[in-house]
């Protein structure tokens, strides 16, 4: 392999590349590449997204990529570099349902054989079964080992043990046994041993891959609010389509009504309300005319506007917000579950003891033959089947138990993380409140003043106008006969009514910080109609409940001030407003430095990255998709009670989970020595592996209930 020479020096200007590295299975790995990645001439660092199954590499310029995904290779791994910063990993969890169907048919096949041979079949009859046993058995153990077989030699290549090095050997001396038994006319074959095993390992792995997959990086979802293009204005007063990716700075664009925008720029002419709630959080459309900033991905409320473009494709704010998801997700992805710290030192204790036992009955004089049955045996009765479904079947359990209640969980790591979190951060709008003004004033209207109010608000697409329309339908109100309807964009509706100019619009009095609308009939004064977004339900109690649990909370918003506070107030919490992504992001790496694992809790695009930089976190099904997608878990329904529910059932999990882990070593406890002793044989090993396993899943059941 071609290497630059030298250590990078303090001048050198780094890149980034990005990999998928599919065989990454426990926390021995991420130690090995990003410890053994850096320590490359020309690479700087490693930083390992576990949950994705990528690595990020800065390292020198002039560092081939070939030479790149060869250290990879030289580390045991598998990499392919990621074009697409942006991109996804393919699941796994396709390929081990194939594998997984594959053990099952071939095992319930070869039980069936066996039963016979159990039974005292013998001579002719006993070696048919066995041949059939052998001719279904050998392809799937071909097939259905694969995910074991490939993890484990890319580990043996580079030097190194990983948890499927003694599956494999397990499995491939049990299969190899059986055929010596088979071709020497042998009393008993292990066939059946050894795919149950790999039945029972695979079900553990496609449990686990299931419970990953869900966990996704809201990314992709993010770039869906981008236009996928837009209408150019040329030189000539012509005008043509161009994609998004297509779009260059200077460039001057018209965005429609009702059209979302495809870069970031500024006003040329024109005058228009932007719904900038995916990006800054603030609920009310702002109104923005010559030489304001408008974003990519905000969308046009009002009347039609020229943009000049500022900044296109990876150079826009919602790009820019990606980017902070996307990296913020890296230290979320350093997290280590339970079972991978479990399954550390597990593959070089089960190496040593059945090398022990080989060695050990060869020296007592048992010869190969009963030496090598004793060393798989005790392979088979330590194969990590019980450890393999001790987290999954666990996490599964809770995880229905929960999206019973309204909480669908997206990654089995969420619920350890979930059990872990000592503090919760809220986003305001969509969050804690539902998102959707409601009037408080209309008591005070007279029929006349709400029916006039009705006519000018059904004519608007604001949300504070279509709020009140609905109330004052809700409350049967008729609109009356407003004629000559106008609406000007930043100051409201104005109309003709019984020979008076009517208009219905931004207050010209202060009110307090409140959201409201102003309507004037004639030369009346002003009557302010003014809104609330109202708490979720039961957000008083889930705040009481989180404190209970050990959770303090706060706010974290990007809408005005006066808003922000009125919620922390009722809530007896604090709050800080007018936060953009950026500063939400650094206020949860700050509370993550002083030690404490933050659950977030939002709901708009704005919140994306501060979801991701949480040690956990959760989105309400009302949310924007990249939040839904970048969160570990979205509750249903109209109140927050959920959050609360959601923590005690992980911590119920988490129990449930130690308790597994017991059991799991206390049958190891017991097993491995008699094993040793030789008083277990294959078929033994394997039908106490099962029950091990069983015993494992039974114990898990016991979470349904978690979610009460």
């Amino acid at each position: 392999m071609n290497r630059p020479t030298g250590l990078l020096s303090a001048e050198t200007a780094l890149v980034t590349s990005r990999f998928a590295v599919p065989g990454m299975r426990c926390a021995g790995c991420i130690a090995k590449l990003e410890t053994g990645l850096p320590a490359m001439a020309g690479v700087a660092a490693a930083r390992v997204n576990f949950t994705a199954r990528q690595v990020l590499v800065s390292h020198d310029p002039a560092l081939a990529m070939p030479d790149l995904v060869q250290a990879f290779a030289g580390l045991g791994f598998e990499a392919n570099p990621i074009q697409d910063a942006l991109g996804a990993p393919d699941s796994e969890a396709r390929g081990l349902v194939k594998a997984l169907a594959v053990a099952g048919f071939a095992a319930m096949n070869i039980m069936l054989l066996s039963v016979s041979v159990w039974s005292g079949a013998g001579g002719v009859t006993r070696d048919l079964f066995h041949l059939l046993s052998a001719l279904i058995a050998l392809p799937t153990i071909a097939y259905a080992g694969q995910p074991f077989y490939r993890s484990a030699w890319r580990a043996l290549q580079a030097g190194h043990s990983n948890m499927d090095v003694p599956i494999s050997i397990g499995v491939s001396l049990a299969t190899a046994l059986s055929l010596y038994e088979s071709a020497t006319h042998g009393a008993h074959a292990y066939f059946d041993s050894a795919v149950m095993l790999l039945f029972f390992l695979l079900a553990g792995r496609w449990l686990d891959a299931v419970m990953r997959d869900r966990a996704r990086d809201g990314v992709s979802a993010l770039l869906k609010h981008m236009a996928p293009g837009a209408l150019v204005l040329a030189d000539d007063g012509g005008s043509h389509w161009h994609r998004a990716d297509a779009l260059q700075p200077g460039m001057t664009l018209l965005v429609a009504s009702g059209e979302r925008l495809a870069a970031d720029g500024l006003i040329l002419d024109g005058r228009s309300h932007f719904d900038q709630s995916l990006i800054t959080g603030e609920a009310m459309p702002v109104a923005i005319g010559p030489g304001g900033r408008v974003l990519a991905g905000t969308l046009n409320c009002g009347d039609a506007v020229q943009v000049t473009v500022t900044a296109a494709g990876a150079d826009t704010s919602i790009a820019d917000i990606a980017r902070l998801m996307r990296d913020a997700a890296q230290g979320r992805s350093r997290y280590v579950r339970i079972a991978d710290r479990a399954a550390r030192f597990y593959a070089p204790a089960v190496h040593a003891l059945a090398l022990l036992s080989f060695i050990g009955w060869m020296l007592a004089g048992a010869g190969w033959h009963q030496s090598l049955l004793i060393a798989v045996a005790v392979l088979i009765i330590t194969c990590p089947c019980a450890l393999g479904l001790a987290v999954p079947a666990a996490q599964i359990v809770a995880s229905g138990a929960l999206m019973r209640a309204g909480v669908l969980v997206k990654d089995g790591s969420a619920l350890e993380r979930l059990a872990e979190a000592d503090a919760c951060v809220f986003d305001k709008t969509g969050t804690l409140t539902l998102g959707h003004p409601e009037p408080i004033d209309l008591p005070r209207l007279d029929p006349d003043a709400a029916g006039v109010a009705l006519a000018l608000a059904r004519c608007s697409r604001h949300p504070l106008s279509e709020a009140l329309r609905t109330a004052l339908a809700a409350a049967g109100i008729r609109p009356r006969q407003v004629t000559l309807i106008s609406e000007t964009p930043g100051e409201g509706l104005r109309g003709q009514w019984r020979g008076q100019v009517v208009r219905l619009g931004r207050p010209t009095i202060e009110t307090g910080g409140m959201m409201a609308t102003a309507l004037v009939i004639g030369n009346a004064p002003e009557q302010i109609i003014r809104f609330i977004d109202p708490l979720r339900p039961h957000a008083a109690q889930t705040i009481s409940e989180l404190q209970h649990l050990g959770l303090g909370s706060r706010i974290l918003s990007g809408d005005a001030a006066a808003t922000v506070a009125m919620v922390a107030a009722e809530l007896g919490i604090p709050g800080e407003a007018g936060l953009d992504p950026a500063t939400k992001l650094a206020r949860i790496n700050a509370l993550t430095g002083a030690g404490a694992r933050v659950l977030m809790v939002g709901d708009g695009l704005n919140d994306g990255p501060a979801l991701a930089a949480g040690h956990v976190s959760m989105a309400p099904a009302s949310a924007a998709d990249a939040s839904q997608m970048a969160a570990d878990a979205v509750f249903l329904g109209s109140s927050l009670a959920p959050v609360a529910i959601a923590i005690r059932a992980a911590r119920a999990t988490q129990a449930v989970v130690r308790q597994n882990f017991a059991l799991a070593i206390g049958y190891n406890i017991v097993a491995v020595p008699l094993a040793m002793a030789g008083l277990v044989t294959p078929l033994i090993a394997a039908l106490a592996m099962s029950g091990s396993s069983i015993i494992v899943v039974a114990n898990a059941l016991r979470l349904k209930g978690a979610a009460r």
